[in-house]
């Protein structure tokens, strides 16, 4: 039996509607969370959004309206994007719902029961649009003359009664942590949190008293939580945590907790010392992925090039989008996307290459043999084919998407389907199919096992696209996971059935550039 996974993106701030950075990672922890079902693994995928805080306070203040009023509309079209865009998670959670209060407070409880919180008077920086306290040293001066967050985000002098969090007991074991293999990856992430560690730590201020829109501090009418002890709760609200639960049993610690560069000392420096102090096991592996620009600059409101990825996802298909995406952008570095870049990532590789071997080879099969699929006699070539489909299926696609390269997978992938179609330029089966019939069924039909390797393998990549041509193969959709690959009796079964495919119907037509993107 496999050890389960758990997956879970971070969980979006919905002070504003989506971008394209929450479609990338919520597309990525996808694609890792099908990847892992098709390995046969048992699942836990978890994202949402993290409604408190001063930020989501002030929002709706400007706005004329409560808080609750502006996260249930805005956590809204987080759900929807998700939904669009194919999203296979199974819980959708708002840090505004009963169980996640009830799982914050607790572990607030704990984390009080083993002497870790103490009430001062906190006088420092803080960034409302991080939610994050900074050191003096680590401020920068704007433009203006104000000081800035290492995000270049504005900082305001900020003096309260606050509890604060024994953070400074923990820098030894986050050293530790932090220097474990494969803890905090990608490796230049790991570098700067050691460092940041390193350094020294001082205290956290873990509670406001300037604002009310948050969990309650347990016993205090006066105290809310600091938004992020709340927000990084979740990924154990969803196990039913403080409960027992069978979920909890199975899934804690996360294998995986995916989320932006920007937010990695919250994930790796105070998360795990929050559950250290709570005697809870840390996750497996936290991956900072980097950020996906417009044209290679960073999305923003006041530049003016923020992008709603459904529009994208409408124009030129959701798993299209999806393929551009996780093809485009080695990941754990920043990459960047235009139309223009989709346009031409999808059309060369998708249209071009992989739905035209799709299209002609089926089309072929179903005029040429009647739709038939056969026994028929391997030659060397055709064996050198197959076997370069399947060490790229089998063995190069897994190993890379195990990582997390999905740009490497994928090359993989495509240097697999390029090969087919230069075997078709070679073998030549509209000629064969006068000069030699035989050799044109096995030309034909190798091509048929080949494709069957390539769309099973793409799934969690374009799943729509690979189900529909799966469909056409008429492999059974229980005989579509990545251990099937290496069973070959699914081809014997076919053909012992009798199985004819129909005619074939194009997956990934070319795309058109839109007229107001043209040159």
């Amino acid at each position: 039996m496999s050890e389960p996974f758990y997956i879970t993106t971070a969980i979006n701030y919905p002070n504003g509607r989506p971008h394209i950075g929450h479609a990338y990672e919520a597309i990525a922890a996808d694609v890792i969370a099908r990847f892992q079902r098709l390995k046969g693994r048992e699942v836990r995928f978890q994202t949402g959004t993290d409604e408190h805080g001063l930020k989501m306070a002030r929002k709706a203040d400007e706005q004329g309206r409560t808080p609750r009023e502006l996260a249930d509309e805005m956590s809204g079209y987080f759900k929807a994007m998700d939904d669009a865009l194919d999203i296979s998670y199974d819980r959708f959670i708002r840090t505004v719902e009963a169980d996640h209060h009830a799982a914050s407070q607790a572990i607030w409880r704990a984390m009080e029961a083993k002497g870790d919180l103490y009430l001062d008077r906190y006088e420092g920086w803080y960034s409302v649009r991080d939610e994050a306290y900074y050191d003096e040293s680590e401020l920068t001066q704007g433009e203006d003359g104000n000081r800035l967050s290492p995000q270049g985000t504005p900082v305001e002098w900020t003096v309260e009664e606050s509890w604060f969090f024994r953070l400074s007991n923990y820098q030894d074991r986050l050293l530790e942590l932090l220097n474990r293999p494969g803890f905090l990856e990608p490796e230049s992430r790991r570098n700067e949190m050691i460092a940041f560690v390193s350094q020294g730590l001082r205290d956290l201020s873990v509670s406001r008293t300037s604002f009310d829109w948050g969990v309650k501090v347990p016993g205090s009418d006066e105290h809310v939580m600091y938004v992020w002890v709340d927000a990084l709760t979740n990924y154990i609200t969803g196990l039913g945590y403080p409960a027992d639960t069978e979920e909890w049993r199975k899934f804690w610690p996360a294998s995986v907790h995916l989320i932006g560069k920007d937010i990695v000392r919250f994930h790796t420096v105070y998360w795990p010392a929050f559950l250290m102090s709570a005697d809870l096991p840390v996750p497996q592996k936290v991956f900072g992925h980097g950020f996906i620009l417009n044209r290679g600059q960073k999305e923003s409101k006041s530049v003016g090039n923020v992008t709603d990825p459904l529009d994208l996802a409408e124009t030129f298909g959701v798993d299209n989008l999806r393929y551009f995406l996780m093809r485009e952008v080695a990941f754990g570095q920043d990459g960047s996307y235009s139309p223009q870049a989709i346009v031409t990532r999808c059309n060369a590789e998708l249209a071009n290459s992989f739905g035209n071997l799709v299209q002609r080879t089926l089309s072929m099969i179903a005029k040429n043999m009647d739709g038939a699929i056969l026994d028929y006699e391997v030659a060397g070539e055709d064996k050198a084919l197959l076997s370069k489909v399947q060490e790229a299926c089998r063995e190069a696609l897994p190993r890379e998407f195990e990582g997390l390269a999905f740009s490497v997978g994928i090359e993989a992938w495509m240097e697999a389907v390029w090969a087919c179609n230069q075997y078709v330029d070679e073998q030549a089966p509209w000629a064969l199919r006068k000069t030699d019939p035989k050799r044109m069924e096995a030309v034909l039909l190798t091509l048929y096992i080949a494709i069957r390797d390539l769309a099973l393998a793409i799934q969690p990549v374009v799943p729509s696209k690979a189900k529909a041509v799966l469909d056409m193969l008429g492999v059974a959709e229980d005989r579509r996971g990545f251990g099937d690959l290496a069973d070959e009796s699914w081809y014997g079964a076919l053909v012992a059935a009798g199985h004819r495919i129909g005619k074939p119907e194009p997956v990934f037509p070319r795309l058109e550039l839109p007229e107001n993107e043209a040159a």
